[in-house]
Order: structure tokens, then sequence, then C-alpha cells
């Protein structure tokens, strides 16, 4: 009898610390990584691998998701779970938080977060974790309890959501929020957030490099005055419309002002996701040199790489912060080739048709933001990468390994030996057509429809178990919640 339980063989195994691929085997023992090596011994194993050449990615952390946003928590868990593992993601971060969408609730998360959990567990097809967004006073007095109860790591602050609408202009941002009457959701407040994140650090200091919090960076203001102005002028229309109404320069200012918080606050773990345009990295960039002392970690999408104004299919390429003009795409490239950018995620956000588009559907202001792409994340990166000449480990670090690390996942991120058997069997040389009716997502229309890609994710393990063969979804849910920090000892 063999002491593993699994060998893939013949794979080239992708290492976030080494630039190019080896030639190896990998063996897989009570859900773990027992071996990675050449020429295994595969006498009385009871299943055996034949990976055919393929590159052999650590399963994606995809640390941005949004499940239950549009559609029941409980159906998205097991419909997107699903297009994670097309995607090569095998741990899928989502947020959530109190207010319209989501459950459509208010009140503690002591209470909230158990039911969150309920509707999810059971369901997924990847492991998932959640972060969690402190919308009131109470739930920045919940954080320890967060932390130490449920095991969540991560926060998480919506500049906009103060003064601006989920898609739009906004008048009445306490009823969206459900927020206690007299709380303002504003600077004051992620001021307060920042103060309950680091208090958090400072009780629990083991876990502190862990405890972090991310900002969605854009300026309420700005936005709403530019977005009478597009109006207005009637000039643009479309996702051309939708990006001048909501300008770079907002993000760069939401950046600035959120990293002089965090230095006025003292709180070092700050993450500033899907910065969609070279002004706002540009920002992040001067706000690291401004502030040395706080660990700033720079988050951009899988969407704002592939796709632009332009090229993106349709109105359903509407999603916050905008898809941006091809200039702004390729900034964004030029920072994830430099290291400025420490990991890359999906944004996947399921919005179906019918809540995606108003009446007329071709008014980009009635439309919905946001939309799926976690089945992308991987394939997408590879091919736009090796085009531009990123090493396969530098794309695994981007995709796994970064992420894994700042968010607590200890037992993910690498093939490293002891930690989870999560693998994305890749074939690089397989070009094919996005099509959204080829998507396990319940999306049915994708901003990347006829896109060319070039690398494929055949085949994702979760724990050492086959979640897709082939290219199809097989087995059962068998994903698992996350509990932070999560080791794999």
């Amino acid at each position: 009898m063999s002491e593993f339980d699994l060998v893939i063989k013949n794979v080239l195994v992708v290492d976030p610390d080494r630039d190019e691929p080896v030639a190896g085997d990998i063996a897989v023992r009570d859900g773990k990584i027992a071996a990675v090596a050449p020429g295994l011994d595969v006498t009385g194993v009871p299943q055996v691998v034949d990976g055919g050449g393929k590159l052999a990615f650590p399963g994606v952390v995809d640390a941005h998701q949004h499940w239950g946003i549009y559609n029941p928590l409980a159906e998205d868990t097991a419909s997107e779970s699903r297009a994670c593992a097309q995607g090569g993601v095998t741990s899928a971060l989502t947020y959530m938080r109190t207010g319209q969408y989501y459950l459509n609730k208010g009140g503690d998360y002591a209470d909230f977060f158990p039911e969150v959990l309920d509707l999810a567990r059971g369901g997924a097809h990847v492991d998932y974790a959640f972060h969690l967004a402190p919308m009131s006073r109470r739930h920045i007095e919940e954080i320890p309890d967060l932390v130490e109860r449920f095991g969540v790591t991560s926060f998480k602050v919506f500049m906009f959501y103060g003064g601006h609408g989920l898609h739009g202009r906004s008048a009445d941002q306490s009823a969206f929020l459900m927020t206690p009457p007299g709380e303002r959701y504003d600077y004051a407040h992620f001021e307060f957030v920042m103060r309950g994140v680091r208090a958090a650090r400072e009780r629990f200091p083991h876990l502190a490099e862990e405890i972090s919090l991310s900002l969605h960076c854009e300026t309420a203001e700005i936005m709403t005055a530019y977005t009478r102005m597009v109006e207005e002028a009637g000039e643009l229309t479309g996702l051309a419309a939708y990006s001048a109404s909501r300008p770079p320069h907002s993000e760069g200012l939401a950046v600035s002002i959120a990293a002089y918080l965090a230095h006025e606050t003292g709180l070092p773990t700050i993450n500033l996701l899907h910065l969609s345009s070279r002004k706002a990295v540009d920002a992040a960039v001067r706000m690291a040199s401004a502030f040395p002392h706080i660990d700033f970690r720079r988050e951009v999408t899988v969407g704002h790489l592939l796709a632009d104004i332009t090229t993106a299919h349709g109105l359903g390429g509407k999603v916050n912060p905008p898809l941006r003009p091809r200039e702004d795409v390729e900034a964004l490239w030029e920072y994830v080739a430099d290291g400025t950018v420490d990991w890359v995620v999906s944004d996947h956000a399921c919005c179906r048709d019918e809540l995606k588009f108003g009446d007329p559907r071709d008014d980009i202001f009635l439309a919905k933001s946001g939309f799926g792409g976690a089945e992308y994340l991987l394939p997408g990166m590879i091919t736009e990468g090796r085009r531009r000449g990123l090493s396969y480990g530098r794309i695994a670090a981007l995709t796994s390994r970064n992420p894994a690390v700042r968010y607590g996942l200890r037992g993910k991120g690498s093939l490293a030996l002891g930690k989870d058997a999560d693998i994305a069997l890749v074939d690089p040389a397989r070009t094919w057509t996005v099509r959204a009716e080829d998507s396990e997502s319940t999306q049915e229309y994708t901003p990347f429809e006829g896109f060319e890609l070039t690398a494929e994710v055949t085949d994702t393990f979760l724990r050492g178990t086959r979640i897709l063969e082939a290219g199809k979804v097989v087995g059962s849910p068998s994903g698992r919640y996350l509990a932070r920090p999560y080791d794999h000892a």
C-alpha cells in the first residue's frame, strides 16, 4: 500500500518563488502536498493522474468576490463556486456587509454573520472565507469578536457609499446602508474603523500582520458632480460615459485620504482594492513613499487588465471603479510587470441579465454595476501576462501566494510540502474563445465575450479531490469555510 492517496505525474510545477516551472510529479496524502519530485513511485497509489506535461499552478486564491450581492447567497455559493473551479480558483474570499443587497438587513454581525455561514454551508465547490464591512459604530465594537469567534481577519470600507449609490447618484444612502439613526457613513466613520482594526491587531499580536483593512477608493462628491456633468453634456454614451462620470482622479484622491487616515490612526496593514487607472496607482505609489511605515498592498482585477471601454462586450462591462480607456489598461500592466501590484483578483459579482440592464437597455446609468469573471482569472493572466513577459512564477504569486499570505490563509498559496493540495492544471497551448454560455455562472453574458485566450484550465483539485476534469465540474460540493488564520499543520 502506498503512502500517497494521489499522484499527479508528468507536470511542470509552478512555484511563486521561481520564475519558470520545473518538471516533476506531485503526491498528495490526506489532502496535503506530500511530495514534489520527478519520478515518484506510484506503486499501490489509489489514484494516478497523468498531467500530460501541463502546468501545475497552486490553486488560485481569488481575494475579491461578491457571492450573494444580486442573487440569494445559497444560490451564488453553488453556481459561482462552480465558475471558480473553471478558472482554477480553489479559495474564494467574498465580501459581505449589512444593508441593501446581500441579505437585505441590518443589525449586529453577531446575529447576521452566523446566518451568512449557514446559507453558504454545504453548497460550495471551493473553499471560501468572508471579508466584513463595519457599517456602524456597533460593528466596530464587534471587530475583536469577529476575529476571535469567527476567524474573520479582513475588513472593508466603501469610501464612496456615504454620498453616492452603488450604481450612480443617490439621495438616500442611510436607507441603502441601513445604518442606525444619527450615524453617518463618512470619513469620520472610516477613521474609527481604522482605529478599531488597529485595536484588534494590538489585542491579537500573533495575528497582527494578517489583520487588515481594505478600501474601495473613490470619492463620492467628485463622482456625483461628474455624473451630472456627463449626463447633462450628453456627448458620451456607454462605458466611456461611465468612466468619465467616475474619473481616475476620484480614485487618486480617495487613495490619498485613505493613506493619511491610516497614518493618523497608526494602522499599517492597508489594502487598496481594484485600482483601475494610472492615476490611482500613481497615488498609491506616492502614498507609500510619503508613509513608508504603512504596509500598503495594491490590487487590480483581471477585468481591468483584459478589457477597456472599447473592447468590452457591451454595457455588461459596467463595474465600480469603471473599465478605463486602453492607456490605463497598459499602465496597469506596467505596474504589474514592475512589482507595484501585489495581487490580481476577479471581483466576481454575478448579475443576471434581467437585473443588470435597465429600461432602456442602452442607458449605462440605469445598468447595475458588477459582473462575473473568476472563470477567466488564471487563463486571462497567463494569456496576457506571458505575452507581456511575466514569468509563470510571478503569475502564481499574483494569483495565489501573495493574497494567501496577506489574508491569513497559511495553508494555501503554493505547492509546498504540507500545504493544501489545491492544484490547477493548465494547458498553455490551448487557444479558445470566451463564450458566456460555456460558463457555470448563472450570468448569461460576459464583457469578455469573443475574447481569445491562449491558456485553459483543464483540471482543478481542491485538497486533493478533483473538482474540474477535462474542463467540466465534477463531484459534489466539498468546499469548506476557512476560519483564519487557516493553517496547514
